[in-house]
């Protein structure tokens, strides 16, 4: 027998910004792990690219927490609105950004939507075609991250909406 419980939206309201757990409390040295492993992927990454990693990355994976933070830290940081806005819909806003951004937008998202099959050759062929071998290991690095942030933020339901960009660098 299945029984559905029917929520006011007050209380589905509620329900949606409780986050289920202090993950970092939990979990301290874990968390700091995944601090060094962010920096170490950061570095040699162009940081409009990595924005642009991340917030495609967070689109795809419903991640609301790092959306509000990975947008605000590239508007923060000079990124355009319209860039941030048109991102969802890069395949139709192409002249938005470079190709060497394209590239990187694709590979993102082949390695993000996983559950579609293998990380496709003619993409990872587009990204090699725009990243020395070294660049290309490293924004393969920024996905793997970002993903990671992602599944822990979804998973533990971090609230969006509260964080402020740090300084432009």
């Amino acid at each position: 027998m299945t029984t559905t419980t029917v929520h006011s939206p007050a209380q589905a309201l509620a329900h949606e910004h409780t986050p289920r757990m202090p993950f970092a409390e939990r979990v301290p040295d874990f968390y700091r792990a995944m601090l060094r492993l962010e920096q170490e992927a950061a570095k040699g990454v162009d940081p409009t690219l990595y924005h642009l990693i991340k917030i495609r990355a967070s689109q795809l994976n419903h991640c609301a927490f790092c959306l509000d933070m990975h947008t605000k830290d590239a508007l923060a940081e000079g990124e355009s609105v319209e860039r941030v806005v048109q991102l969802s819909a890069w395949q139709e806003s192409q002249h938005f950004y470079t190709e060497r951004e394209l590239a990187a937008i694709a590979l993102t998202e082949a390695v993000t939507v996983l559950t579609d099959g293998f990380v496709p050759d003619e993409v990872y062929a587009a990204a090699a075609e725009h990243f020395d071998e070294e660049e290309l290991a490293k924004v393969i690095a920024a996905i793997v991250v970002i993903n990671s942030w992602n599944r822990i933020a979804v998973t533990t339901r971090m609230v969006p909406g509260h964080y402020t960009p740090r300084a432009a660098h």
